[in-house]
């Protein structure tokens, strides 16, 4: 009608008259480009729909929310879209974007036999306070679950994958480590679980193993040792320096090692245990106690005192069915 009349009546009137908008009309005078021609530049590209949601979906990011995905990728130097898209493809694809209300992910439990030294380590990083507040050092510890014996540490200013990898190599190299001999287990720290730590892993033939989120006693002997160290009298409530830290942890884990009598392993010392001197020293002990019952026997109740004997075995979580038999 528009066209018809608009010159005798006025293009304005007209589509006042009718209710319609004079831009709606022009636009529709304009010729239509082909449908391939109007889709935008910036659409993702055939297959990248796919990529996304698969490195969303993938175990080292399925718990996490898009921005920090995005972030993370970001510090890796990868760019894979924008953080838009990516709501944009879990939308697409039925999935959820408060990834954190997810189902809880079923994880194994750890059961870890050691049976004697160098079987089964566990290791972990513990922050300790720096000169100021938010300032910390990083102590790195591995520890032999049957000797509770110390194999390795180091201080340092920050938490890397990098630094892990030394600590590793240089422990194994120290203690002879065979492959296919020693599990590595702990928690799932981003050190722990980085890719650099898997492959210095299995070219060393190290089965490794992991805590379960958020369960904290499946690295119970490296929660123990900690709380040796940070509950002793002489532990500074902040370090001033990087030096003065490892400086302390040097006394420290020598003392650990070499002096303490250990309860957990019949009150022997951990290096006693890892280098096969717990027998020899389990029956001095026994010598001495029999003479002082033959000396002064009315001083014993109950007849020649026993002393007690290294475990034979060392689990991390023993299996229900074990435990019961015991």
């Amino acid at each position: 009608m528009v066209s018809k009349h608009g010159e005798d009546l006025g293009v304005n009137s007209l589509c006042d008259a009718i209710g319609l908008s004079r831009s709606t009309l022009y636009r529709s005078r304009r010729p239509q480009a082909p449908l391939e021609a109007r889709v935008s530049s910036r659409r993702l590209p055939d297959g990248l729909d796919a990529e996304i949601l698969s490195v969303l979906n993938s175990e080292r990011f399925c718990d996490m929310a898009p921005a920090e995905v995005f972030a993370t990728l970001l510090d890796e130097g990868r760019y894979l879209c924008s953080e838009r898209t990516m709501y944009r493809v879990l939308l697409r694809n039925g999935g959820s974007v408060a990834r954190q209300q997810r189902a809880p992910r079923s994880y194994q439990r750890p059961e870890l036999l050691a049976t004697g030294p160098n079987q089964v380590w566990a290791w972990d990083i513990t922050k300790l306070k720096g000169p100021a507040k938010w300032n910390y050092f990083y102590l790195y510890t591995i520890l032999d679950i049957f000797s509770r014996y110390i194999v390795g540490w180091l201080v340092a200013d920050r938490e890397s994958a990098e630094l892990a990898n030394t600590l590793i190599g240089e422990a194994c190299l120290k203690q002879e480590i065979e492959p296919g001999k020693l599990t590595l287990h702990a928690d799932r720290g981003s050190s722990m679980k980085s890719k650099a730590v898997g492959n210095l892993l299995a070219d060393l033939g190290i089965t490794k193993s992991h805590s379960r989120p958020h369960v904290s006693d499946d690295n119970p002997f490296m929660e123990s040792a900690y709380k040796t160290l940070k509950y002793r009298p002489e532990f500074p409530e902040r370090f001033q320096t990087q030096i003065t830290a490892g400086d302390f942890c040097r006394v420290f884990f020598g003392w650990y090692n070499n002096e303490h009598h250990h309860s957990g392993i019949s009150m022997l010392t951990p290096a006693d245990v890892h280098y096969g001197r717990a027998n020899e020293v389990l029956k001095r002990r026994e010598e001495t106690l029999a003479r002082a019952f033959k000396e002064h026997p009315d001083r014993f109740v109950r007849g020649i005192p026993t002393v007690p004997q290294l475990p034979k075995a060392v689990w991390i979580n023993k299996p229900k069915t074990e435990a019961k038999q015991d």
